[in-house]
């Protein structure tokens, strides 16, 4: 990420998420399926990690219990895919807590590099912190995220260098959505806007 280019796209995610709040609307309220019909019932996506936060402390699974959390792949010195999908998996959240706040409260997002050769923590606490003060973001050694990586079915590969000595990440872009046990729940639309993420939480979270 270019850290120049940084205030300015801070001021477009500001901008971004007021626009988005007004066109939310009060439309989040449906009847809730019960969880055995989720999407990603039973799937064995998730597990047991032990990874490094942005104030260089240790970070695992477990420390997430009791809370929904929304967890997605990528790596901080991503151009264009990984920026949006933040944008809009915090811009979610935001937009659910206008109808549930007390439930909003109750969900982590947490984002996991796939970059550690970069991404050092203070490096994915400046990205994460351009999004949301409630976006946890985590690396760790090659071991540690290729364990985690694995354990989430994700996929990434290291791509050849471009011009200027950077690099491009080849990798999954999903958002994964967890209920308190750690038990996959759903893929969030992210793809959609945040206004889909929010539609998606309030149909799952409970």
């Amino acid at each position: 990420m270019n850290r120049r280019a940084m205030p300015r796209f801070v001021s477009t995610i500001t901008i971004s998420l007021a626009l988005a709040l007004t066109a939310c609307g009060n439309g989040l309220s449906a009847p809730q399926p019960p969880l055995e019909q989720a999407p990603l019932h039973g799937a064995a996506i998730g597990g047991p990690f032990a990874l490094t936060g942005s104030d260089d402390r240790t970070v695992q699974w477990s420390d997430f219990a009791g809370q929904w959390r929304i967890v997605y792949f990528g790596y901080a010195y991503c151009p264009d895919i990984c920026p949006t999908d933040v944008q809009r998996m915090t811009q979610g959240p935001s937009l659910y807590a206008r109808t549930d706040p007390e439930l909003a409260a109750n969900i982590q997002p947490i984002f996991i590099s796939l970059d550690p050769e970069r991404d050092t923590p203070a490096v994915v606490g400046e990205f994460t912190n351009a999004f949301s003060d409630r976006l946890i973001g985590l690396t760790g050694t090659n071991e540690q995220i290729k364990a985690a990586a694995d354990a989430f079915k994700v996929y990434y590969q290291r791509g050849e260098d471009t011009p200027g000595g950077g690099y491009l990440v080849d990798h999954t872009n999903i958002t994964y959505l967890f209920d308190p046990e750690g038990n996959p729940v759903a893929t969030l639309p992210v793809d959609l806007g945040p206004e889909a993420v929010a539609r998606e939480l309030a149909r799952w979270v409970r």
